[in-house]
């Protein structure tokens, strides 16, 4: 089984990103000034935007690497790695906003659970894993 490499990288600083944060401060403007809303309300939403504007000037990086031998994935500060031979089987589970959580069950039944912003795409990612003899299992919309 020799399949090409998985490479997948995703920046915090991206155009979709900046143009959410515009969006949102434009009608934070919008309402302040032609709707006359109070500034303690517009300020308040002002205030959950700092993370992302937090992630917009940090720039911070995510990835994943996936070869025939090894699992590597990195978010930030934070990194792990495990041979593809300690996976019993990759469990992909997509949840009630349709976004995929990976875990990685291991022979010795521990989970090590894949940041979400590590993630490629789940049928990219759920194929490249099948390609190396990886077990996948699927569930769909579960409550626990």
């Amino acid at each position: 089984m020799s399949a090409a490499p998985l490479v997948f990288t995703r920046q915090g600083r991206s155009p979709r990103a900046l143009l959410a944060l515009a969006l949102a401060y434009a009608l934070m403007a919008a309402a302040l000034l032609l709707l006359d809303a109070a500034w303690w309300i517009v300020a308040f939403f002002a205030l959950l935007t700092l993370p992302a504007l937090h992630d917009l000037w940090r720039n911070p990086q995510a990835g994943l690497q996936l070869d025939n031998l090894m699992l590597h994935w990195h978010s930030g500060r934070r990194q792990a790695s495990v041979a593809l031979a300690e996976i019993d089987h990759m469990r992909l589970d997509t949840r009630w906003d349709f976004s995929v959580r990976a875990t990685a069950i291991l022979s010795n039944r521990t989970r090590l659970r894949i940041p979400a912003e590590c993630l490629p795409p789940h049928r990219v990612f759920e194929a490249a894993l099948e390609a190396r003899g990886v077990a996948v299992q699927r569930h769909h919309f579960t409550v626990f």
